[in-house]
């Protein structure tokens, strides 16, 4: 059994696992529709986008581990962080990891996530560390797609049957408490924004509203607002301070996702679990590889799923 291995509390490297932490979750809970999404063409879309979040995780995980190395700590690579950090350890927004849900649920997280993701690699992409500018320049390309593919979902969905709308305003009725998390600044932000390693997340608020305005989604969001939830601007909980999230404190479901490769990997020495995409993050065909049987299986096709 493989210990939890311990990661640099340094701000810096606390701002990059936020990133790549909430890539890789997100990841796994799309993951979680392949062989189960309601049509043969949207199974796989989404399937696609978890492996575009996958190869987004494992390049910022990779740049973690190595400022890890350089602020003085012991340098960890991908499949390290992703496999053998203890659940309270991991730094994911808390709206990446909620269960999946049905299929609404999906797609406004979905549409949520990728437009946050979306404007904050666009910021990123100025980023005083040149290789997380590099990897914003691929990652944006496919957190556009992501939030235009959602973003048609949710106009589907809020324009179709009566049955397709409750799904929708329950959805966000379930999702809105969790969204103030992402505008929350915290002294990791401020210690990014000081050295031009990336924005304060709270910056990227109001272009977050002015495009979920913008795509005609801000009625369903609205929603959740008419519940009596916080606007996401306006959100008074520091970040992750409700369940746990990006803050690192307990968590209702913690990195839930990752539980079987997680167990596989701790217990099993030689068995080498890993992130590597076939091909880079910026496109093409991209795989979970492993070496050992039944893990890929165990991800992609968790037992007792349907489409909600």
């Amino acid at each position: 059994m493989q210990s939890s291995i311990e990661v640099s509390r340094q701000p810096a490297v606390r701002y990059l696992l936020r990133i790549g932490d909430t890539c890789l979750i997100h990841a796994q809970r799309l993951g979680e529709w392949c062989g189960h999404a309601p049509v043969l063409e949207e199974d796989i879309a989404m399937t696609n986008m978890a492996l575009d979040l996958v190869g987004q995780a494992r390049a910022v995980l990779t740049r973690a581990g190595a400022m890890e190395a350089e602020l003085g700590g012991a340098a960890h690579d991908e499949d390290q962080l992703a496999f053998l950090r203890d659940e309270r350890d991991f730094l994911n927004l808390t709206l990446a990891e909620l269960p999946r849900g049905d299929f609404a649920v999906t797609v406004l997280r979905n549409f949520a996530l990728a437009t946050f993701l979306k404007l904050l690699w666009e910021r990123l992409l100025g980023s005083s560390d040149v290789e997380l500018a590099a990897i914003a320049g691929k990652a944006v390309k496919e957190a556009r797609y992501h939030q235009q593919h959602a973003g048609d979902w949710v106009l589907r969905l809020g324009g179709g049957t009566d049955e397709s709308l409750r799904r929708l305003r329950a959805a966000a009725d379930t999702l809105w408490p969790y969204l103030p998390e992402m505008f929350e600044a915290d002294e990791v932000d401020a210690h990014a924004r000081s050295i031009d390693l990336g924005p304060r997340w709270s910056e990227l608020a109001d272009d977050w509203n002015a495009e979920v305005l913008e795509a005609r989604a801000s009625q369903v969001l609205q929603r959740g607002h008419e519940a009596g939830h916080q606007h996401p601007q306006h959100g008074r909980h520091a970040r992750g301070s409700r369940v746990g999230g990006s803050s690192g404190a307990s968590r209702s479901s913690p990195a839930a996702a990752l539980a079987d490769s997680r167990s596989y990997s701790r217990s099993d020495t030689g068995a080498n679990v890993t992130l590597s995409p076939a091909a880079s993050s910026a496109g093409g065909e991209r795989r979970m590889s492993h070496k050992g049987a039944g893990v890929r299986a165990r991800m992609c096709h968790p037992p007792g799923l349907s489409c909600g």
